[in-house]
């Protein structure tokens, strides 16, 4: 079968192909127009008006948390490195757990729009609100970054799109579709695309998974014998000879490569509970009991999910190759969709595609907002002008800032083009473990905390993922990296978050200690009732 998906030159039928895909832009942005009626005041754009019920809510936080890593990186990831692969959805997984367990509905009954609300309740509003805002922009555009990076691959290789200069111009098109996506629905129209998309694609993968199976005669130990057997066969340098049913395939050898699984898997455990995109959900329910409902449908789909890239990845190693994947449009990012090519040819294919497409552009949609919200609420209205503004006037500034980001997103994507996707979301949760988790945690939790510990929490976390992340591996010295021809890698380890998570937490107790502050005892009373209950919970929170 290998050889038989290695004949072909172009993927499917590119006109087929872009009939589905436009088949499903038409129907979404229907749903988009017809749910965004209503999106004149700050709840309404924001939030939707708090007015899904905790099912609805649930499958949405699936659909934002099964993004393009989900799909087309972690199978990649299993049909090339197998069992390490396969690290990413155990490590996406438990960390929906930490958020959940930790933070989710305290955060939801504390604040009313974004992360900021929560983090400045009881701490200096002016500082704290800027340094929210600005790790939210971050985190939300690494994470844009890894989803236009899958977007440009998959499109490309639907669409037999060949070069750097035809990826990009994809990449392009899909950021101004997104652009488009928010600015018409808004939180509504953009809950709804990934409603629409989470059902679309737990069905596929779960279609898929049973397909595969019953290539196999439903029996999961043949298809990991084939999977052995093809990558033992494959001719690629670095590939052929690999056991990928063991660990060690991408992270054996070196105890530098050991340790920066470690870092991998404490960023990806712990950077759920710091991202602004999926804690913002938790706004988008009228009461804290239905916040708990959401939270019960989303592990069920998020689990779920995660056993099928088991049998999607192997399914690829074993009926594609990992040579075949390797050298597609894309890279690891092709392996889902060269997989239903093999399994149901040009329908499946444009059909599971079109999935993945709907995934990248509800994700982005999702991140986007979230991120515009950010500036227009806790920058413009809260700093700029000092809550002196019209609701319209935020959903406006909101707008505007989407574009931009957009297009940030757009270049930074065209960077990272041929990264998998899987790793560079990874990143985004290292920023986010450190940035943000430890902050929200202390203001939670310790009473004593006050606003210079989440000042150094905050910019200590935020700067140092930075600073590691840009001369890391990731970005130069390696043939994989960001900018391939450079090279002032200093940092040894792909991934920061073993270095700059403790940093963080030690910064925030060493701010808070050295600091005569400690707070204003009513608020902090406030903020631990209004947690623990809800009461409250639908008031503004400027203090």
């Amino acid at each position: 079968m290998t050889a038989l998906a290695a004949a072909h030159d172009t993927i499917g039928n590119p006109v087929a192909n872009i009939a589905i895909f436009a088949v499903f832009v038409l129907i979404t942005l229907c749903v988009v127009i017809r749910a965004s009626r209503r999106n004149a005041t700050a709840t309404e754009f924001f939030t939707a008006d708090r007015a899904f019920s905790g099912p609805q809510n649930g499958i949405a936080i699936a659909g934002d948390y099964l993004s393009a890593a989900s799909f087309l990186g972690i199978a990649g990831a299993i049909a090339v490195y197998g069992y390490d692969g396969f690290l990413y959805s155990i490590g996406f997984l438990v960390a929906w757990l930490v958020a959940l367990l930790l933070v989710a509905e305290l955060i939801r009954n504390t604040g009313k729009f974004t992360m900021a609300d929560v983090l400045s309740f009881r701490l200096r509003q002016r500082p704290v609100r800027l340094v929210a805002a600005i790790s939210t922009l971050t985190v939300s555009l690494f994470y844009l970054l890894a989803q236009m990076a899958g977007a440009g691959g998959l499109v490309a290789l639907l669409l037999n799109v060949k070069g750097r200069l035809g990826e990009s111009i994809v990449i392009a098109a899909v950021g101004v579709l997104m652009i488009v996506y928010v600015l018409v629905g808004g939180m509504k129209g953009t809950t709804w695309v990934q409603i629409i998309k989470a059902v679309l694609l737990i069905l596929g993968a779960a279609a898929m998974t049973v397909m595969v199976l019953a290539k196999f005669g439903m029996n999961f130990s043949d298809i990991l014998g084939s999977a052995q057997s093809a990558v033992s066969h494959a001719i690629t340098k670095g590939v052929a000879n690999r056991n990928v049913l063991a660990p060690g395939a991408q992270y054996g050898g070196s105890t530098t490569s050991k340790i920066n699984l470690l870092s991998l898997g404490l960023a990806l455990v712990l950077g759920t509970a710091g991202l602004p995109h999926v804690l913002m959900r938790f706004y988008t329910v009228p009461t804290a009991k239905e916040a708990r409902r959401s939270v019960v449908w989303a592990i069920g789909l998020i689990g779920a999910f995660y056993l099928f890239t088991l049998a999607l990845g192997y399914g690829a190693a074993a009926m594609v190759g990992p040579d075949r994947i390797l050298k597609a449009a894309g890279g690891q990012n092709s392996a889902a969709p060269l997989l239903a090519f093999q399994l149901g040819g040009v329908v499946l294919l444009g059909v599971i595609s079109a999935v993945a497409f709907a995934t990248i552009l509800a994700v982005v949609a999702g991140l986007t907002i979230t991120a515009s919200t950010s500036f227009a609420h806790d920058i413009y209205a809260s700093l700029i002008r000092r809550h002196q503004v019209t609701e319209t006037e935020q959903v406006r500034v909101s707008r505007i800032t989407a574009v931009v980001l957009g297009v940030f997103g757009i270049a930074l994507g065209i960077l990272a083009n041929g990264q998998n996707v899987a790793f560079l979301v990874a990143l985004a949760f290292a920023i986010a473990a450190s940035a943000n988790l430890p902050t929200i945690l202390y203001s939670l939790y310790w009473p004593r905390f006050n606003t210079r510990g989440a000042l150094w929490s905050m910019y200590g976390g935020l700067i140092s993922t930075l600073v590691l992340i840009v001369f890391s591996p990731a970005v130069s010295g390696s043939k994989s990296a960001m900018i391939p021809g450079a090279d002032f890698a200093w940092f040894p380890l792909s991934n920061p978050g073993i270095v700059s998570i403790p940093l963080a937490f030690l910064l925030g107790v060493v701010g808070t200690l050295s600091s005569p502050d400690r707070g204003d005892p009513e608020l902090n009373a406030e903020m631990e009732v209004r947690s623990l209950t809800g009461i409250g919970a639908e008031k503004a929170t400027a203090h």
